[in-house]
């Protein structure tokens, strides 16, 4: 197994922290609110066999640095674009989970001749509903900061619900991320409602693949209005993995990767 390598990209206004693993056709991955590139310790190495494969903490998240709010999609993904530059890569497939699929479609829109190929995973439908039904919060990672810590067990009590049982372990991660310098858990979240995906995702051409988790309430039920909606994409396909949850990443990592590479092959064909 290669090993990982740890680094900074510098980028227009600070740094992004990365992980680096494999050789060969560039992998990159983009991760859920509030999470960092820890999300993809499980996956990153079934990857990178065969492929070059980059793990961001994306801008305002995990060890890169942070951005003013109220932050957007498209802040994340402009510095996404200029992580590639400085770390040399010109064309890449992207896989991105929950807001970090919604970073890949703006990505994939924005420079469609640097995306090989999109992997969508539990990615929200981001259109004037969704935005509506966040005009009073996200409703998850979403507590006010209080002296005695309970904004600790609010953030993993929303939570608990939609991880694996006896996922302590996972939370554990999950929290840590919250906690990271200047991470607002809200908001990734609140950055997704201000995004008019509806606007954006018809210009995704790469080939995509849409993956669930069948136990993800958030994502799940989006995968219909994904695929409609992507209608000059050269190819869309569906994967739902039995038993995946909001931290299909982790918990799933061998499934998704049974997945995605096969996908990532006959993209390149």
């Amino acid at each position: 197994m290669t090993t990982v390598r740890y680094g900074y990209a510098t980028v227009p206004g600070g740094q992004v922290h990365y992980a680096e693993q494999g050789i060969g056709p560039a992998v990159l991955l983009l991760h859920q609110t509030p999470r960092s590139l820890d999300e993809f310790r499980e996956l990153q190495p079934s990857l990178a066999g065969d492929h070059r494969v980059l793990a961001l903490d994306m801008p305002g998240f995990g060890n890169s640095t942070p951005l003013p709010a109220p932050q957007r999609i498209e802040d994340y993904a402009h510095g996404v674009l200029a992580a590639l530059d400085a770390l040399g890569v010109d064309r890449t497939a992207v896989l991105g989970h929950h807001t970090g699929g919604v970073v890949a479609v703006e990505l994939a829109a924005a420079a469609p001749e640097r995306v090989t190929a999109v992997v969508l995973s539990s990615t929200p439908w981001a259109d004037a509903g969704y935005r509506a039904s966040h005009v009073d919060g996200p409703g998850v990672d979403d507590a006010a900061r209080e002296p005695g810590g309970g904004h600790l067990l609010t953030w993993w009590e929303q939570r608990r619900p939609h991880y694996p049982e006896a996922a302590t372990a996972l939370l554990d991660r999950f929290v840590r991320d919250a906690l990271a310098p200047g991470v607002d858990p809200r908001e990734g979240h609140l950055a997704c409602a201000r995004y008019e995906m509806e606007r954006r995702i018809g210009e995704v051409r790469a080939p995509v693949l849409l993956l669930g988790g069948s136990d993800d309430p958030f994502a799940l039920p989006a995968l219909a209005s994904l695929e409609r909606n992507l209608t000059a994409a050269a190819v869309v396909e569906r994967a739902v993995i039995d038993g995946g949850t909001v931290a299909l990443m982790e918990d799933k990592a061998e499934e998704v990767a049974a997945v995605v590479l096969p996908f990532l092959r006959r993209s390149a064909d």
